[in-house]
């Protein structure tokens, strides 16, 4: 790709004008090179789309290591791993299930990069929208950096449930998100490590957020490109009241000390 094209036109490509249009934005992929993002990929019974977002992920240009932690999937998504070779991925497993959070600690722990993303090992989110996440935090606008989704194809109650996550988050803690529940989190890697996360399910989206903003930190927000799945391993009944204990329980949450990159 050449430097300043745009990739694969998706909303974080793009500029929002006066009336509601996108155009085209211009990435300095030049820039993208002095900054190593940290991929980090949980996955766990992901055989159907694992391969794909893989690819996808190794297409986009920005200096990358790919993380992927196997949380003692029962399907063939060890087998998926072992037989894929690709630049800078990394794969860890887990011999014992213990969850999404435990999945992002374990790669945090591996993480040699400037910056961390979480990706999930579906198809919902793409990949290209990397380097538009990453400009804010190159331009030295931000630190954190969430995409932004289109929430409308969501099922009605997963649609109700994240806007009311999201407006709990900007009540609780006097900010003004749009998207608290997004995979797509971007943060330098100092953040990162100082989130000493606890969660260990889809708890640890509120709870990421919740010790990003008590850290001071402001978070910057891009519109992504988004494709909600049919089949969600989230149930807004399972995850949606932990998730809301989440945000009470970290309201006066202090990072414990700084950690070195």
């Amino acid at each position: 790709m050449p430097v300043g094209s745009t990739g694969r036109a998706s909303p974080g490509n793009m500029l929002r004008c006066m009336n509601g249009d996108f155009v085209p934005k211009i990435i300095n992929v030049a820039r993208m090179e002095s900054m190593k993002l940290s991929v980090l990929m949980p996955v766990y019974n992901e055989e159907a789309g694992l391969e794909a977002i893989l690819r996808r992920v190794a297409e986009v240009e920005v200096d990358k290591e790919i993380i992927v932690v196997d949380d003692c999937s029962r399907d063939a998504t060890s087998e998926i791993l072992q037989r894929t070779e690709m630049p800078g991925l990394r794969v860890i497993r887990h011999e014992v299930n213990q969850g999404k959070g435990a999945a992002i600690r374990t790669a945090l722990q591996a993480a040699k990069g400037d910056a961390v993303i979480i990706q999930d090992a579906d198809l919902e989110y793409d990949p290209h929208d990397y380097p538009s996440l990453l400009e804010p935090i190159l331009r030295g606008e931000a630190k954190a950096v969430y995409g932004v989704r289109n929430l409308r194809g969501q099922k009605p109650l997963l649609y109700l449930g994240n806007k009311l996550l999201t407006i709990l988050t900007n009540l609780l803690y006097g900010v003004r998100l749009h998207d608290m529940e997004t995979c797509y989190k971007v943060m330098t890697v100092d953040i990162a490590r100082n989130l000493d996360i606890e969660c260990s399910r889809f708890d640890l989206e509120p709870e990421i957020t919740a010790k990003i903003i008590r850290q001071g930190h402001r978070i910057h927000e891009v519109p992504i490109s988004y494709h909600p799945r049919e089949e969600k391993k989230l149930s807004p009944w399972r995850d949606g009241l932990p998730a809301l204990r989440a945000l009470l329980r970290y309201r006066h949450w202090r990072p414990s000390g700084v950690h070195s990159q």
